[in-house]
Order: structure tokens, then sequence, then C-alpha cells
């Protein structure tokens, strides 16, 4: 890829629909939208124009509406051209092939908000929120993304940089002028180290809760045959997505269905039934089922409610009791002899057509896999790896450099630590990223963004 290039894309999904979004950007916009846009009037910067396009040969393609974002003053920073036409994939193909037959280059992945990033429209977080907008699958995590847009994360990690950059200083001064300029006191370097710690804190705890809103929780339904699990999962979801049988083993392989939970996306795993002796294709089933177990963040527990708790289903109670679970003994509705004998604290009982047992679940997930309450967004966080390993990084770097304030060591002993935390902070949203970090974050999007 090469900045001189000018790139063009559709940027609406593919499919049939009521328009379609072509985006040109680079030096030859204005080549282009001279020889393919016909306009009554003279394309004006950010003003909708009416508009006939046509091909490298002059014949028409479709009319719609062009807008011609100027250089720097667009999303990419350069000049930037887009054609709203007529939703049909054919029109914009053919569009675009004429774009490229007139000089331009098929868009990569990414490569819109890529030269935004390095045109400096916005710093790394900030294009990592882009994505995380489109691949939104709830509300909460539509916000939780949005709010990162803003570069507020940036603002307020510069800031923590200015606030080591200043205690760095007056170490260096000390050192050197030391007539001049008297130490900054211990109590009071520390007082400074450790405010700046908190705020790292705060941050590190707000993007956690960050990444359970835009990621989810994972929770396998697990549970002895005929439990009901599958009965369970058709109930949550509202319609009929698994088979449901009399018959014991039915579901055989593992089923993945979304849902959300107060805000919060929920991708629950259907499992074969878990029980000892069984033939080799429902044994594999099994294995699924353990698997899927062990890889989510929640377990729920499903037992038949109605009949004395066999030994299968207390080993499953018992290999769980230490796991984030949520346990239901189903089938209330034909009696409770299991649940009353099992004596489970916090089990719910009641009956997968309940809609109060179903509401009960719902309430009983969020608790158990993020303490009920969505967390409020509003604010930028942390949410990418790279970001939560820098701020880590200093982190650790702050700690040790008070340990050693602690210790009674020398003022001047900390500025090697400081400057480790100064220089991890800036890989948080500075323009210090490595290339194959930043080739990374750009693969995610689709082409035309």
């Amino acid at each position: 890829m090469h900045a001189d290039d000018t790139i063009a894309a559709i940027g609406t999904p593919p499919g049939k629909g009521a328009i379609a979004i072509v985006r040109v950007s680079g030096p030859a916009v204005r080549e282009l939208a001279r020889r393919l846009v016909r306009t009554k009037d003279a394309l004006q910067p950010r003003v909708a124009t009416s508009a006939t396009i046509v091909d490298e040969n002059q014949r028409p393609l479709d009319r719609g509406l062009a807008l011609l974002f100027v250089a720097p003053a667009s999303y990419t920073g350069e000049d930037l051209l887009e054609l709203h036409v007529h939703g049909s994939p054919v029109v914009a193909r053919e569009i675009v092939r004429a774009m490229l037959a007139c000089g331009a280059r098929p868009a990569q992945p990414g490569e819109f908000t890529r030269r935004a990033f390095l045109n400096g429209k916005m710093d790394l977080h900030e294009a990592e929120a882009v994505a995380d907008v489109i691949d939104a699958e709830t509300r909460s995590a539509a916000r939780a993304a949005l709010a990162n847009l803003g570069g507020g994360l940036a603002n307020q990690v510069r800031a923590l940089r200015v606030a080591l950059a200043t205690v760095l200083e007056e170490l260096a001064a000390a050192i050197d002028f030391p007539d001049e300029v008297p130490d900054p006191g211990q109590e009071r370097l520390d007082t400074a180290l450790a405010a700046v710690a908190a705020e790292l804190e705060q941050l590190r705890a707000d993007g956690e809760r960050g990444r359970l809103v835009r990621e989810g929780v994972t929770a396998a339904i697990v549970g002895p045959p005929n439990a009901g699990k599958s009965s369970l999962l058709n109930a949550l979801l509202g319609e009929d997505r698994a088979i449901v049988s009399e018959l014991a083993g039915t579901t055989r392989d593992t089923l993945e269905e979304s849902i959300a939970v107060g805000g919060v996306a929920v991708r629950l795993v259907d499992t074969a039934g878990i029980r000892a002796h069984a033939d080799r294709l429902e044994a594999a089933g099994i294995e699924r089922a353990q698997r899927a177990l062990a890889a989510a963040r929640i377990a729920i527990v499903v037992i038949d409610g109605s009949q004395p708790v066999h030994a299968e289903a207390r080993a499953l109670l018992a290999a769980t009791r230490d796991r984030t679970r949520v346990v239901f003994f189903n089938k209330a509705d034909l009696g409770e002899a299991g649940a009353r004998e099992a004596g489970v604290a916090d089990a719910i009982v009641g009956s997968t057509r309940n809609p109060a047992t179903l509401a009960a679940l719902r309430e009983a997930i969020a608790q158990v896999g993020w303490g009920g309450e969505v967390p409020d967004l509003e604010r930028p966080h942390l949410a990418a790896l790279r970001e939560f390993a820098a701020v880590n990084e200093a982190l650790d770097a702050l700690a040790r450099a008070r340990a050693t304030l602690a210790a009674g060591e020398p003022s001047d002993f900390i500025a090697g630590e400081l400057q480790t935390a100064f220089s991890a902070l800036g890989h948080v949203s500075e323009r210090v990223a490595a290339e194959e970090v930043i080739d990374g974050i750009f693969a995610r999007f689709c082409i035309g963004k």
C-alpha cells in the first residue's frame, strides 16, 4: 500500500438495498470526479449534489448524489469522494470498475481508516473503536465503542504522561542543579505517583468491564440426558432452534446461539447429555460437551428436578461446585422431589415453560456473569490487549518506584522506572506502535472502511 495511490471501494454491505455508497480517496479524486461525475453545477465541498455517474467511456451508469470532501477536512484526511447510488450490486461494481479504469486501485481492508490514522485524523485507539462499532452485537456494545471514538482516552493518558514528565523534569533539575533546585522530597513524589497509579487502576477496571460488554460471555448448558437442556435453549431464544425429544441422547453435538441479557451478549452453547455409559457417537458428543464446559465463563447446570437426583447429576453438581454457575432444576410442573433432595443453595426451581422461570434464569446469568449491572461506559476505556499490557507495564514500574521510595533510597533512583512507565503509556494511544501491530489492527476492517 502506498499513500500516494488513489483507492476505491464499495462502502456498503454486499447485496441489494435502497442505496449503495462508493468511496474513493487520494490525490486523483478531483480528476476522477471530473471524468466520471456529471453535474449541473460544480461540486462544492460537503454539499450533496445531484449527479449522473458515467464510465470511462462517458456512458451513463446511474443517477445519484455526489459528495466531495476536500483535504484535510475528510474522514481520511485526503480528498475523498462519495457516490450515493441505487443499491444494485451491478451498478456499484461498475462504478468501481470505471474508477479503476481511470487510475484508482482497489482499497485493502481498513485502508480508508488506516489513512485517517496515518494522516493524524485519529489515534490507534479511535481506529479500533471504529471496528468495534461495526462489530457491536448489542446496544451496550455499540455505546461502549462509540465512547471511544471521541479521543477522550488519548487525552486522559496524555495527561498522565504529562504528570510523569513533570516529575522526571523535577528530578533531572534537582540532580543537575542541586544548589538551585531542591529535591522534590520522597513524600511529595509518592503522593504524585500514587495519584497516577490510581487513575491507571481505574482505567484498567473500566477496560475489563468494557471488554465484557464488547465480547460478551459464553454460557455452556450442561446436564444429564433428557434434563431439558435443548428446551431451555429454545425457550431463552424464543424459537425452536434445537431438536427436542423424549429420547435420551438426542443432542449429539454442540449448538451455539446468542441472546442479549441485560445488554450483554451471551453465547449459549447447548451440549449433549453427560452420562457414564454411551455408544461411540454419543460419547463423542459428551467429549465436546466437556470441552464446551471447560471453555465457558458460565455453566448452566440443568437437572431434572421432578425425579430423584441420580449419580450422574450428583457428579456434575460436584464437578461444577467451584465454577461460576447457575443450577436449574427443571420440570417443576411435574414435581420437585429432586430439587428438594439435592438442597443446592441459590438453585432455580421451575420449568422452561414458565416465563417467570426464564426471567429468573436471565437474572441469575447476569448476577454470576458480571454482577448483574452493565457498567456505564460513556467514558472512554481500554479496549485492545496491547493497551492493557501497556497500562500493566506502567503500573508495575510505578509500584517498583514507590517501593524504592518506601525503602528510603535516594529519589533519583526512581528515574528509570518513571521513564519506563512514561514510555509504556505511549503505546496506549500515541503513534508509537510497531508496523505489525498497525497491520493487525486494520486487518479487522472490512473493505471500504
